[in-house]
């Protein structure tokens, strides 16, 4: 079997990162599902497409909670704590061959990194980009893309107000902002290991001098 991995909300400072594998027999399989970089596609298209991924190939999905990540950067590396996932997403599969979107600069290492996180004999193959350029992977962006909305969506039933988790929207940033003032730490869905919110605490911290 071939497979897919990719991820969504990697670089979010609020909500999971989410890993999703696809698996098939022949990459012509997905092509004709009309699959693209979840990125390209409408939010209808990508639920459409998502229902039929699930229910037509095997998958997979790896979640990674804000404190999941902020509890293995200790260790690791955001590189190495997504190749640690993109594995387990892609041993859940026993697929033989793998392809995933690579995010080192340098795909072969980034290739063999998954392969040592791997328990499977899996032949990996990383590139740039290859939401776009195989279709295994570019299901893989649609079904982690779409689990990732739909988590963001209860997130902020509980929650409030959070915006899509992202450091570039002005709502999570509004947000992350008026939960700091309030509750002088950050909310538990927020990555504290993040620069944008170690920023923010850092300046609650100084108006909190100047006002002593």
């Amino acid at each position: 079997m071939i497979c897919g991995v990719d991820e969504a909300g990697k670089g979010s400072v609020l909500g999971p990162m989410v890993i999703a594998a696809v698996g098939c027999m022949q990459m012509d399989d997905l092509t004709a599902l009309g699959v693209a970089d979840s990125k390209k596609l409408t939010k209808d298209s990508r639920e459409r497409l998502n229902a039929s991924i699930r229910e037509q190939f095997p998958y997979s999905i790896v979640i990674r909670t804000a404190e999941d990540i902020d509890t293995l950067r200790q260790t690791m590396t955001m590189n190495e704590i997504v190749a640690r996932a993109h594995a387990e997403a892609l041993d859940a599969l026993s697929c033989t061959e793998a392809y995933v979107d690579a995010c080192d600069v340098n795909e072969k290492r980034y290739g063999e990194t998954v392969r040592s996180f791997s328990t499977s004999d899996t032949t990996i193959i990383a590139r740039h980009k290859a939401d776009a350029l195989y279709s295994p992977v570019s299901a893989a962006s649609i079904v982690a893309k779409v689990e990732r909305d739909h988590i963001i969506t209860e997130l902020a039933q509980i929650h409030g107000t959070i915006g899509s988790g992202y450091p570039s929207d002005t709502v999570t940033i509004a947000y992350l902002q008026e939960y700091i003032s309030t509750h002088k730490r950050p909310p538990v869905i927020a990555r504290s290991s993040w620069e944008t919110v170690k920023q923010m605490m850092h300046r609650k911290n100084q108006c909190s001098l100047l006002d002593f």
